[in-house]
């Protein structure tokens, strides 16, 4: 069953210079219990499409889709006080940065209870208990003291442990994680990684993880859905994904993997991701990509069959054509 739906989904703001489109009419849909993830380079505006469904963008930005429902509600329609009672509770997010996520005021505790009270209702004991069960989930020792702590005290996986405490609290049908590894050592990140799999297992959530982590993608994701520019350019699943991009973007975020680099150099794509003033007129990956024509430069490509992982491109790797030339 599909959880959440998104149709057309383009997200501008406002600048001093113009309007600038960060999401351009995206589709896409997350099923009950399924690992979805989505990667790019930066500026290819990953977060931004879940922080437009959890409705956290700031006023500049202005959100226009066909259809954006979660769990049969749409959205679009639903009233800011109803929507508030759902993000968060059924709809929750892991920040890049828990340590300009949570409110250095006050100790993780009181932030993890708070969260019980307002959408769940328990009480005071109810919270404690519940904030200790959560705390030894995550696998945070010695659970009772460190709640106490104030996010300060607590080192960069304690406070991402945290966050994800504070994520799953309200058991959610839905968690969007961005970047959850970041900054993390490699220990701590397959710790996290083993520990959101876990809760999926267990309670059937489905996952959204936004990462660049190719590795993350390979050993987690189930689904891949790879945005550039603010575009979702491919879509398919991880095992065909790995074995035969499509678009070329694709086919070059695998070549600059170390692990597949034949040579003493790592393969590099050329240039940088578009941003408000330098978008090309045809294909936006055009001006970096090395099958790029003069149809490519002047005309927008169109999405291709799900046989070719909707890439949106004019020369897509991988087909019979491709491989007999």
């Amino acid at each position: 069953m599909t959880l959440l739906r998104l149709r057309n989904l383009s997200v501008e703001f406002a600048t001093a210079s113009g309007r600038f489109r960060a999401v351009d009419g995206i589709d896409q849909d997350v099923d009950e219990g399924e690992i979805l993830a989505i990667v790019g380079e930066s500026g290819s505006g990953k977060p931004v499409s879940m922080l437009a469904v959890m409705g956290l963008l700031p006023w500049t930005a202005t959100v226009t889709a066909d259809e954006i429902t979660f769990d049969g509600q749409d959205l679009l329609k639903m009233e800011a006080a109803a929507r508030r009672r759902l993000i968060g509770k059924d709809l929750a997010m892991i920040f890049q940065e828990p340590m300009s996520s949570l409110n250095p005021c006050f100790t993780v505790g009181w932030q993890i209870r708070e969260a019980l009270r307002i959408h769940l209702g328990m009480g005071r004991r109810e919270r404690q208990a519940r904030a200790v069960e959560l705390f030894e989930q995550v696998g945070i020792p010695d659970p009772v003291k460190r709640l106490s702590a104030f996010p300060h005290q607590l080192s960069g996986g304690m406070n991402q442990r945290v966050m994800i405490a504070m994520a799953i609290a309200c058991k959610p049908k839905l968690l969007i994680a961005d970047e959850p590894t970041t900054a993390l050592d490699v220990t701590i990140q397959a710790q996290i990684l083993d520990l959101l799999t876990a809760l999926r297992d267990e309670t059937g959530m489905g996952l959204v993880l936004i990462t660049h982590d190719m590795g993350v993608v390979a050993e987690t994701a189930e689904r891949v859905s790879v945005q550039y520019a603010g575009q979702k350019i491919e879509e398919q699943p991880v095992g065909p994904l790995f074995r035969t991009p499509h678009h070329p973007y694709t086919g070059a975020l695998l070549d600059a993997l170390p692990e597949r680099a034949t040579d003493r150099h790592l393969p590099t794509i050329p240039g940088v991701v578009p941003g408000q003033f330098d978008r090309p007129a045809g294909c936006l990956f055009s001006p970096r990509c090395k099958f790029a024509d003069a149809t490519c430069k002047a005309q927008v490509p169109p999405a291709l069959g799900p046989e070719l992982g909707r890439a949106r491109c004019f020369h897509p790797l991988n087909t019979d054509e491709r491989v007999a030339s």
